[in-house]
């Protein structure tokens, strides 16, 4: 059972209550909103579509990201930190595990958008079944890695969960950063970047705007660039230079792509088109 702790160093009494309120907010909107997605594709039929089971695995990575956060929240409100080291690495692993998961999610529907808009081709099970499992085993196998000692997973700076351990900013630190950032979010990155401009550039010369293009790139350079930057600084200066209460920042901000990736793609942004969320309301009125 875990004991009380005293407040961590650089943290008063009102900031550790505040943080695990935002966390716990960031957490429920979260949880419910792609909780409210899932519930949508396995009521409704006509959503069991390759296309769709793109937007069901981002829901279940953001999903699993909100759980992570809703965790720290509840030890940060009970002021309460994670029982063992072993816990520490797991939490670190399902936290670390989900978000790749969100990032690579992210590029993998900006790239099924662009096929079905600029190409005309429908996705086919053969290629969005293929996608989804290396979505899931790619970041499965880049969260692992730290386990196996390529990095390392500790406590955040208030605590309560554990994330990638940047205190160090040794070799072992930057060469696993470097080498699981170039893949895992500057590609996908790219991806989305390269798509959402192919797509604005087909709406353009076809005189009407069917998606919003900027959405999943904004998302996803602003939600994670934080995280990225905070890293990057620890691999060339001593992180500890930074207030813990400005490390905390990141992950703050990196817990509302949940919500957002939520309601960017459940409400339905293609012209004539209805998000999961309107079908689910549908069916109820038809069942009414």
């Amino acid at each position: 059972m875990a004991e009380s702790r005293a407040l961590p160093a650089g943290f008063g009494e009102l900031e550790v209550l505040a943080v695990g309120t935002v966390l716990l907010v960031e957490a429920l909107c979260g949880l419910s909103l792609n909780g409210l997605t899932i519930v949508a594709f396995w009521k409704t039929p006509e959503l069991r579509t390759p296309s769709h089971l793109l937007m069901l695995s981002l829901a279940l990575a953001d999903g699993g990201l909100s759980l992570n956060a809703l965790i720290a929240a509840v030890s940060s409100l009970l002021w309460r930190c994670p029982p063992s080291s072993g816990c520490c690495q797991a939490l670190g692993f399902q936290g670390f595990a989900t978000a790749l998961a969100s990032i690579s999610g992210t590029a993998a529907l900006a790239w099924g958008h662009h096929q079905h808009y600029c190409t005309r081709s429908q996705l086919t099970w053969s290629t969005a079944i293929p996608l989804v499992l290396f979505v899931w085993l790619s970041s499965t196998f880049w969260a692992a890695l730290p386990l196996l000692g390529w990095g390392h997973y500790d406590y955040e700076p208030l605590g309560t969960c554990c994330t990638l351990d940047y205190s160090k900013g040794d070799r072992n630190f930057t060469s696993f950063l470097f080498t699981m950032a170039f893949f895992n979010f500057l590609v996908p990155l790219f991806i989305t970047l390269t798509s959402s401009q192919l797509m604005e550039q087909h709406s353009a010369r076809s005189s009407r705007l069917q998606v919003n293009t900027t959405r999943p790139a904004r998302t996803l350079m602003l939600c994670w660039s934080p995280y990225a930057l905070l890293y990057l600084y620890a691999a060339v200066a001593d992180a500890s230079s930074l207030s813990p209460r400005l490390q905390m920042v990141p992950a703050l901000i990196a817990k509302t792509v949940p919500t957002i990736n939520a309601i960017n793609y459940a409400l339905g942004s293609e012209r004539g088109s209805r998000g999961p969320w309107q079908h689910l309301s549908l069916q109820r009125n038809k069942r009414d």
